[in-house]
């Protein structure tokens, strides 16, 4: 079975080359507007996504952004990166074949929901936005897309498993498939090179206890998974079928009003984000 699920994984796409070059050209101070357009317009796919989220009330647009170049320049550094990486992102979620969801868009909108609140609870904490958190949030749960139809097929015993054993959907998803979807994810997110703190942070996001580093993003992504099936924003079948850590609360010295007021701000933040949650349909 596990040898069945890599060889799927294996099957995967490359993730698009342009975002990649586009974190490239990100990283140096004196990037080329002009540059970046190119790479963008490259994809159309892409271009046409970032025109949508460019226009959408979640950046804050008060005019017609009517060019890709325009777009650029309005998204900024701060923006363009997580907007660009969610337009290519969001293709992978349109040809979800179902098994935790009836719908890639029901997961698409969990992870875009998770990929909002890590930046909400990352201003909050550290005072500023992370990028490499917003990515690894979004992506949290890839490794749904490829065992989503072998979780189909095995619910059952999953569900088996979890009332015999008392254990949550994660553990019973291993010993019945081999492998779990934040495992999976983590060997998705390998074959894309993505660096090792977004593969880490996919791969520990429901147990971020495992990890010896503090400083990883895992345990923000944990929390920010919570807080969004906490809000009814679920990412499918497995829902709040999982451990408590309450360490990590503990860690990050979250009270329980820090937590209200954070969902309030994310059901706004996703209110304005119509369009972006529009991109898988």
């Amino acid at each position: 079975m596990v040898e069945k699920i890599l060889q799927s994984i294996r099957k995967l796409p490359a993730f698009p080359a342009s975002i990649q070059k586009v974190s490239d050209l990100l990283r140096d101070d004196d990037y080329s507007t002009q540059e970046l357009v190119k790479v963008i317009q490259y994809d159309q796919a892409i271009t046409a996504n970032i025109m949508k989220m460019s226009n959408s009330a979640y950046f804050g647009s008060r005019q017609k952004i009517r060019t890709i170049h325009e777009a650029v320049v309005f998204l900024g550094r701060r923006h363009l990166q997580s907007a660009v990486f969610t337009a290519g992102a969001s293709r992978f979620f349109q040809a979800s074949k179902g098994g935790y969801v009836d719908k890639g868009k029901a997961l698409w909108e969990h992870s875009v929901a998770v990929a909002v609140m890590s930046q909400i609870l990352s201003r909050h904490l550290r005072q500023r936005e992370d990028q490499e958190l917003y990515t690894a949030a979004l992506m949290h749960d890839i490794g749904k897309l490829i065992l989503g139809e072998f979780v189909q097929d095995a619910y059952e015993k999953i569900q088996i498993q979890m009332e015999r054993r008392s254990c949550s959907f994660l553990e019973a998803e291993e010993e019945i498939l081999g492998i779990n979807h934040a495992e999976l994810g983590g060997r998705i997110a390998d074959q894309w090179n993505f660096p090792p703190a977004i593969r880490d942070g996919i791969a520990f996001h429901h147990r971020p206890d495992l990890l010896d580093d503090e400083d990883s993003i895992a345990g923000l992504i944990y929390l920010s998974d919570q807080f969004c099936l906490m809000a009814g924003i679920d990412g499918g079948l497995d829902g709040l079928a999982h451990r408590g850590i309450g360490s990590v609360m503990k860690q990050f010295q979250l009270r329980e009003v820090d937590l209200e007021r954070n969902l309030i701000v994310l059901l706004d933040e996703l209110d304005k984000a119509a369009d972006v949650l529009q991109l898988v349909n």
